[in-house]
């Protein structure tokens, strides 16, 4: 489950933007990321509480995929028919499929959890190797369209090369197709779960979650969930800009046959690979420096993240690259997972799930959609779409001054770390030798203090 789920948004994420810029819809790029996180402010919640009163949480996860496989099979239709497809037409089909996978992420970890406690397994000892199949399947997807292709109306696979499916709009077939695969798998596979009936009525405010609001009350949340909002406004800027970002590079004669330019999806791809393995770190990290300093260490990565995009280059800065893909794990990791384990220790059990919901509207909502129209706005001021001529074909490039708008992501990263540090009190007590035994066997709180 974990697998296809990822491997349904790994399809087009990263690479969707190297077919938009082929199309009118060139100038909508920010707009493709930010409705992400637009959807995300309100669907998983309405979600949730379908989940919790009236559909099976995992025949709803089915019934989402179904209606965002679909509609996603829609936008490789209309790409499929017309050589640029109507915006409008496009975007609302784009919308509706994204506001019905959005909510499947936490709908399968509430599939996932349940499955797991029902069956008598550790959830905090049992759940993150199972998740890293997630990152796994994503990775698979990224490859996979960064090597199919089809040519002169056959099926075939090669290393780099326009025709593949990361530069068309057979990327979204793929992530339709396995979104379809996914729903018949959750109403065929998966184990029953009964709506769970909750003892009293809770009024529309706490359904929503709203009532988690009432912790901006405390500084030391405020000032948290500011920043939170913050350093998500990073989260997308990478996954739509970076594959036209190092694909930009085949129409610069000194990197134009190179490995990176060529591959941008497979170069990309090592983010997640890193993003699997730092999952493993934040215990680590978490119970010997606590929350403040891993999360400092995030936005020190993100910054690094962004500088090495500044400077690199497919050539002799292609370790400039990698490194940018190795940090990226530190940095969405440490701030995300770490993020909602401070959460989880530090408020009142009957607000968690409503405080992780608040945690994910000002970073996947609001952070995330503000961010990218944001670095949608400076990357087309010093930034163009334009066509040149690749292996006798017209292709589209976005080429121009790359270097700024990266280094001011880099320095925007850099300046909310350090007043992170400076504006956010809270004092990390390391755990004595004799309790970390208890923590690695049975107490995740202490992952954190």
């Amino acid at each position: 489950m974990n697998f296809l789920e990822f491997a349904v948004w790994g399809a087009y994420l990263t690479c969707m933007s190297n077919y938009l810029g082929k199309t009118s819809m060139s100038g909508l790029i920010a707009w493709f990321y930010a409705i992400q996180g637009i959807v995300s402010i309100f669907m998983p919640a309405i979600m949730g509480i379908i989940a919790d009163k009236y559909v099976q949480p995992q025949k709803l996860l089915g019934i989402c995929h179904l209606v965002a496989g679909c509609f996603m099979g829609g936008c490789w239709w209309l790409g499929f028919a017309n050589a640029d497809p109507d915006p409008t037409l496009f975007i609302t089909l784009y919308t509706i499929s994204v506001a019905f996978f959005m909510p499947t992420i936490a709908l399968a970890n509430t599939v996932a959890f349940r499955v797991l406690n029902e069956n008598g397994y550790d959830t905090i000892r049992d759940f993150p190797p199972i998740r890293v199949f997630g990152t796994v399947g994503f990775i698979a997807t990224m490859w996979f369209v960064n090597c199919a292709a089809i040519v002169d109306g056959r099926f075939t696979f090669m290393l780099g090369g326009t025709e593949s499916f990361q530069f068309t709009y057979w990327q979204f077939f793929v992530s339709g197709l396995l979104s379809i695969v996914l729903a018949a798998f959750c109403f065929t596979m998966l184990p029953k779960l009964l709506i769970i009936k909750r003892q009293g009525k809770s009024s529309l405010v706490e359904s929503l979650g709203l009532n988690a609001f009432a912790l901006f009350k405390k500084s030391k949340f405020a000032v948290f969930f500011i920043f939170s909002m913050l350093l998500g406004m990073c989260l997308q800027v990478t996954n739509g800009y970076a594959g036209p970002f190092i694909a930009h590079f085949q129409v610069v004669e000194e990197y134009a046959k190179s490995f990176g330019a060529n591959n941008p999806t497979l170069l990309t791809s090592l983010s997640q690979i890193s993003e699997a393995l730092c999952i493993l770190l934040i215990p680590f990290f978490l119970r010997k420096l606590g929350i403040k300093i891993v999360m400092f260490i995030s936005m020190i990565a993100w910054f690094l993240r962004f500088g090495c995009f500044g400077i690199g280059n497919p050539g002799s800065g292609l370790w400039l690259f990698i490194m940018s893909m190795i940090v990226y794990g530190v940095a969405f990791d440490f701030f995300n997972v770490s993020g909602a384990l401070f959460i989880e220790k530090e408020t009142d059990k009957s607000i968690q799930a409503s405080a992780q919901g608040l945690f994910m509207l000002m970073t996947n909502g609001l952070g995330a959609s503000i961010g990218t129209l944001t670095a949608g706005w400076v990357i087309d001021k010093y930034c163009h779409w334009d066509k040149f001529q690749i292996d006798g074909k017209d292709v589209d490039f976005l080429v121009g001054n790359w270097s700024t708008p990266w280094l001011i992501f880099a320095g925007f990263a850099l300046v909310i770390g350090i007043l992170f540090m400076l504006l956010f009190k809270y004092k990390h007590q390391p755990e004595p030798i004799s309790k970390s035994k208890a923590i690695l066997a049975d107490d995740p709180d202490g992952f954190i203090n």
